[in-house]
């Protein structure tokens, strides 16, 4: 096994037993134990159990940002394309999270954790918004003086209901409520202010 596909595994092995016990109650040893690796082997990679964890959140947040980047590549009018990629951000988040049981009450509780493990993709995420902006703008959907600002509001606007979508109860009546969710996020840069924008008709 070479040394990115080892510390791959670690990883994952992390990520499943945060996931069942959470990050307080799993120690290295349980890490290097279920690994089959050993200590040596485990400390080799990581130096403590706060740096893998890191690294468990900076690999769902890769897997977040592929799915975000996939969305940006598809062949779809600007406004539509935004509409697909804030709830295929927001579903994505809601099921790294639940899938990974304990870690999804460490995301509430170790919240400034995961701000400073998030960064990284906070900018990626907010290059992405940008490039939309930018097709839409110069596609005629989209009336935005300054796309990179425009960006940035709207990282930090679905960066506020990434909680209460997390949340069982409120998720369920966002998503029954999609079309009013995307008029609140897209009234306001939509070149056309009809009711309802064509091609916004399949969300």
């Amino acid at each position: 096994m070479t040394g990115q596909k080892t510390r791959e595994m670690l990883v994952d092995v992390a990520r499943m037993l945060f996931a069942k016990w959470g990050k307080d109650n799993t120690t290295m040893n349980d890490i290097a134990n279920a690994s089959s690796k050993g200590r040596r082997t485990l400390y080799s990679y990581f130096q403590s159990k706060d740096e893998i964890y890191s690294a468990v959140i900076e690999h769902e947040l890769s897997l977040l940002d592929e799915k975000l980047q996939e969305v940006v590549l598809r062949d779809l009018p600007a406004d539509q394309k935004l509409a697909e990629y804030i709830f295929t951000r927001l579903d994505a988040v809601k099921e790294s999270i639940t899938r990974n049981g304990s870690l999804k009450a460490d995301f509430f509780r170790n919240i400034q954790e995961v701000e400073r493990v998030r960064r990284r993709f906070d900018v990626k995420d907010i290059q992405l918004l940008q490039q939309i902006f930018e097709e839409g703008k110069q596609t005629g959907y989209f009336n935005l003086h300054n796309t990179e600002l425009s960006a940035q509001i709207f990282h930090y606007a679905l960066r506020g209901i990434e909680a209460p979508y997390v949340s069982d109860k409120m998720s369920e009546r966002m998503k029954y409520n999609k079309r009013f969710i995307i008029n609140a996020f897209m009234r306001g840069i939509l070149v056309k202010k009809d009711h309802q924008h064509p091609s916004l008709a399949t969300v």
